[in-house]
């Protein structure tokens, strides 16, 4: 069976604007003992330098699978920062968006890894200054999908997300938001519910839907959130996937591969996600793309190494 690569839209300039985390990621480990203080060394046997920040790998991920895509966020005027927009320009994402802030740090982050599980250590830097001002208008007008991440790691950008998801509405757009972590464990409502109310998809993980929620049952925390006013995709690790439109739920396992980092699968499911709908695939069929996607991107290291194309995509997704 013979696939083609996702069709354009010719009268919008970008398929995708994506909005959010942009940072170098240094991923280390396995890590299979408990760290020690009292300037002990001890070794691990892989670490590696790569392209991280929610965002940015969503987006990576997307262009991997023949989308346009645009970024939009903050980088400082450092070699981190150059180094982040150079990653994503060779990937084929459009970086003329993309602020250097003259007076804070890029974000800095590293990623511990033990088995299938991570700890994450991020240096924000000029994450909190991004705002819903950093996205020029006339680039929101110009996209077929807006996509956000990294929520709680951006104050003053949430603040401003339900007026600038609105706008992208308005403009014929849809929207969808990946919350990620809130590392201040407080996962507060009141703004994100504002935003939810003009999200088209919000894709968190299970951990992120319980804690959203603060319900147990995965499948209900998916229905709560769903009636809040998206449709609801929640990524569940070698679980696989489900989504849920606030009245019935479709699940689906995920795609088995020899995982060597899972370090931004979840991003990668995002973007699969979303080309499979700007593709014109229903939910079932999307949740399959997305899970294959997310599958596929665990078989290298760091976040982007291993995302598929949109052929590799589809096939894996049966």
């Amino acid at each position: 069976m013979t696939f083609t690569a996702p069709p354009h839209r010719s009268d919008r300039a970008f398929d995708l604007l994506v909005i959010g985390d942009a940072n170098p990621d240094v991923v280390i480990g396995p890590v299979n003992q408990p760290l020690a203080f009292g300037q002990r060394e001890r070794l691990v046997p892989t670490g590696s330098l790569c392209l991280g920040g929610s965002a940015a790998i969503m987006a990576c991920g997307a262009a991997r699978l023949g989308l346009r895509v645009a970024f939009a966020g903050r980088v400082g005027d450092d070699p981190a920062g150059s180094f982040v927009r150079a990653a994503l320009t060779e990937r084929g994402v459009d970086v003329s968006a993309l602020v250097t802030d003259p007076s804070l740090p890029t974000p800095l982050t590293t990623v511990l890894t033990s088995g299938t599980d991570r700890a994450i250590l991020t240096a924000p830097g000029c994450l909190p200054a991004t705002t819903s001002y950093d996205v020029p208008a006339e680039l929101l007008r110009s996209v077929r999908h807006v996509h956000a991440a990294s929520f709680y790691l951006m104050p003053e950008l949430a603040a401003g997300l339900a007026a600038l998801f609105k706008e992208a509405r308005a403009n014929k757009a849809t929207t969808s938001l990946d919350t990620n972590d809130d590392p201040a464990d407080r996962w507060d409502r009141v703004v994100l519910d504002a935003v939810l109310r003009v999200t088209d998809i919000l894709l968190p993980n299970a951990a992120e839907a319980h804690s959203l929620t603060g319900h147990p049952v995965l499948a209900d925390a998916a229905g709560i959130l769903a009636r809040r006013g998206p449709l609801v995709v929640v990524k569940n690790g070698a679980e696989g996937a489900l989504a849920h439109d606030g009245s019935s739920m479709v699940r689906l396992p995920a795609l088995k591969v020899e995982t060597v980092d899972t370090v931004g699968a979840g991003d990668s499911f995002d973007a699969g996600y979303v080309a499979a709908v700007l593709n014109g695939f229903g939910r079932e069929r999307a949740l399959a793309i997305a899970a294959a996607c997310g599958s596929l991107s665990t078989r290298a290291t760091g976040g982007t190494a291993a995302q598929p194309t949109w052929n590799l995509a589809l096939e894996s997704a049966g």
